[in-house]
């Protein structure tokens, strides 16, 4: 432990960049200035969008200038100093200014800067910034400057990020962790970075712990408040809802935020293009969305890619996509044949620039790459999929420890629905740990041994278990860092088990698309996951759990918000097959070229993992899948260690650190 690694290809300077596609629309009228040494002439640099947030005091300027290398846009404090700095579409800013105060929303937002400014006239502190966008679909950070004070959030679902570190003696905010670890020249944290080989989804304070050290995440519920001293603190922003609509009421609720959020995507409602793109899996979640954009009067290309399941659950998926697709005769179809498809593996040993961070989704690059170069091909500005859709409208059991208590009836009958034995349903239902207890029995417990079964399903969450090939070494490194957030206690995301678990998948998946994004947008064409809007959220999440999910129906909310919008009988679609199938398709293809990958592995040279285990997992025609299911964050460590510079400087200094 203890080596020093820092990014050195995070970001790139003016001249050591280069891009397939440039598809940034020219910039509107909006105040920014630009640095003549940087923009060639006034052509902003075209990059990867970034931005980073200034306090509005001497030191913040200091703290602008180890940014400005990188950047090609600054927008000023009223004072003249610098408050945003970065590289952002021009489409995707709106700014305002009314007065000492001003706002900037980055991202999807279907406001104007006129009605911007209306809204900012009314603000006269900084506790007042949400009424600014209050009522607005899509998904977006919201920057605001009120009396020399500095206010940044990202989103509630964490698609949208904020970080946090001090740079040249401020805490400096930006949307992106490699950003600064970059000025700052953070050294790799091996200890979160053993952490990252645990399931995402197991503990939420993980998703804070950075992969860099001295950069931190904001909480997505907190936003970052920085003085002009340049001092900072965190506060909350955003509460998640109180389940207590019933379904009828609720499924209104979904239905308009829904709408609104697949609005700000379409012509009218976006910034992006005439024409937008959606998945048409087959399944209900993008069916939805599908049937919703072909409402706007814009263009809209649907894809359908058939999987590797071809028993059928998974040719089911084929017969309903082409179903959907006739009844959408306005939109144009794509069909991404199953033998020309990428399978999951695919693409891992060619070169790729600089992750912001491991990314889970890493198995995936050949087959998104394909897909997207597909939909650009056809004129697609913006993809739509359905990421989401399963972590909002499908609940956990855990809603019966909630329900029993309320209503020891209805968790009755619904205990009887799940086939629970009694004998475990009442151990279970009488467990009343809290979830710092829950996560410090976790962080006690960790280990790599496989899990036993039998454990609590009632509970906070599934005690995670790193995966076999970890080593003793990385083991011990993990449960250090689950240690250490287990003795804060932090509080769950909600006190309620089956909505904390809900919004904590809904955050795992905001964090994954997000990940995507950052891929897909180096291709030219950004994605957009209406269902992790926070309205959408916010609607899902007041309705009963256990009417969101009442066991024997197939998410009953989402079909019941969608009745009337979508046909009927997409509405009762079957349950869909799983990912084995894909995965295991995705090993046989690329098994050598994995193997191979670790024979060299990074992660091992750390002493993280041990590749004669990781070979002895993944031989054999059919390895157990719970055996195998840990490699996407394994493969997504290390895909992302060598990602950052040069493999034989990265080599070099593991084994020079020990």
């Amino acid at each position: 432990m203890g080596r020093t690694w820092r990014v050195t290809e995070g970001l790139s300077r003016k001249g050591a960049r280069s891009h397939e596609r440039d598809r940034y629309p020219a910039c509107p009228a909006v105040p920014v200035s630009r640095s003549p040494s940087l923009t060639g002439g006034g052509t902003a640099v075209r990059g990867e969008p970034w931005f980073a947030v200034l306090p509005d005091g001497a030191a913040g300027a200091a703290a602008a200038g180890a940014l400005r290398p990188w950047a090609s846009g600054v927008i000023d404090h009223a004072s003249g100093r610098p408050w945003l700095v970065g590289e952002w579409p021009c489409d995707q800013i709106r700014h305002a200014r009314a007065g000492s105060a001003q706002v900037a929303v980055l991202g999807r937002c279907p406001v104007t800067t006129a009605d911007l400014a209306r809204r900012l006239d009314r603000i006269r502190d900084l506790n007042e910034v949400e009424r600014v966008v209050a009522g607005l679909p899509g998904s977006f950070h919201l920057i605001a400057a009120v009396g020399g004070r500095v206010r940044a959030r990202g989103s509630a679902s964490a698609v949208r990020r904020i970080f946090q570190a001090r740079v040249a003696g401020v805490t400096v905010a930006a949307s992106r962790s490699d950003v600064l670890a970059t000025v700052t020249g953070a050294p790799v944290d091996e200890g979160v970075l053993a952490a990252r080989l645990l399931p995402y989804c197991a503990a939420w304070p993980l998703q804070q712990a950075g992969v860099w050290r001295g950069v931190t995440g904001v909480p997505p519920d907190h936003c970052l408040i920085l003085e002009p001293d340049g001092t900072a603190t965190l506060r909350r922003w955003w509460s998640p809802p109180e389940p207590a609509l019933p379904l009828a009421e609720g499924a209104e609720a979904v239905r308009d935020a829904l709408v609104a959020a697949v609005g700000s995507c379409a012509k009218g409602g976006s910034h992006y293009g005439d024409t937008i793109s959606a998945d048409l899996s087959g399944g209900l979640d993008s069916t939805a969305l599908c049937f919703l954009a072909g409402r706007g009067s814009g263009r809209l290309v649907t894809i359908h890619r058939q999987g590797a399941d071809t028993g059928p659950s998974g040719a089911g998926d084929t017969v309903w996509a082409r179903r959907a697709a006739a009844a959408l005769p306005n939109a144009r179809h794509l069909t991404a044949e199953r033998d020309d498809v990428p399978p999951w593996f695919g693409g891992l040993t060619e070169p790729r620039q600089a992750l912001e961070e491991p990314s889970g989704w890493v198995r995936d690059t050949a087959r998104i790459a394909y897909v997207t170069d597909r939909l650009i091909a056809a004129g697609s500005y913006l993809h739509l999929t359905g990421v989401g859709g399963d972590e909002l409208f499908s609940v956990q059991p855990s809603y019966l420890h909630d329900l029993v208590r309320r209503r020891p009836l209805t968790a009755l009958a619904h205990l009887r629905a799940h086939r629970m034995p009694w004998w475990r349903a009442l151990r279970e239902l009488a467990e009343r740990d809290s979830h710092a207890a829950w996560l410090a029995e976790c962080a006690g417990g960790l280990s790599s041994e496989p899990a036993s079964g039998g454990a609590l399903a009632l509970t906070w969450g599934t005690p995670p278990r790193m995966p076999v090939w970890a080593t003793g070494q990385a083991v011990q490194a993990a449960r250090g860092v689950l240690s250490g957030i287990a003795d804060d206690e932090p509080p769950p995301l909600c006190r309620r088990r089956a909505q904390h678990a809900a919004l904590l998948q809904a955050r795992t998946a905001g964090a994954g698309l997000r990940q995507v994004e950052q891929a897909t947008v180096r291709l030219g064409l950004p994605y957009a996951a209406p269902y992790l809007d926070d309205p959408v959220i916010e609607a899902a999440l007041s309705v009963r759990p256990h009417e969101r999910g009442a066991p024997g129906l197939r998410k009953p909310l989402l079909a019941a918000a969608m009745d009337g919008l979508v046909p009927r009988p997409f509405l009762g679609r079957p349950p869909r097959s799983g990912p084995a199938a894909e995965f295991y398709a995705g090993l046989r293809r690329h098994r050598t070229e994995l193997m191979d990958l670790f024979s060299s592995s990074l992660l091992a040279r750390l002493g993280l993992i041990d590749p004669a285990a990781l070979r002895a997992a993944l031989t054999g025609p059919r390895p157990p899948l719970h055996a195998v299911a840990p490699l996407s964050r394994t493969l997504a460590c290390e895909i992302w260690l060598r990602s950052l510079s040069g493999r034989e400087r990265l080599s070099a200094m593991a084994i020079g650190g020990r």
